[in-house]
């Protein structure tokens, strides 16, 4: 249960304020709209089924370095990174043979 005291000489807005805060939290609100309707038990396995879906292509983006919908910002590099990038391309140094062939 979530209490919020208002304090001397504060405005009611200002607690009002608190409580939201507090019940946006706690999960209050998403708690209220999902249960404010009956949903169907294959509409359910479907927005879930969704949200699966949509997390794993998140997640593949996320690994794969490829930006998301909402961050167009461009990784800044310093000028030895720039150099190092142009130079060497696609090479990974974790998974690079390190074994040196003598002929």
């Amino acid at each position: 249960m979530i209490r919020v005291q208002v304090r001397p000489n504060e405005p009611l807005e200002a607690a009002l304020r608190r409580f939201k805060r507090q019940c946006n939290y706690a999960g209050i609100f998403r708690l209220a709209k999902k249960y404010a309707y009956h949903e169907k038990r294959s509409d359910k396995r479907r927005r879930e089924e969704r949200e699966r879906v949509r997390n794993i292509v998140m997640a593949e983006r996320k690994r794969e370095g490829i930006a998301g919908p909402r961050s167009n910002k461009k990784k800044k590099l310093r000028g030895n990174q720039r150099q190092a990038e142009q130079k060497d391309g696609d090479f990974d140094p974790l998974t690079a043979d390190t074994t040196v062939v003598k002929e």
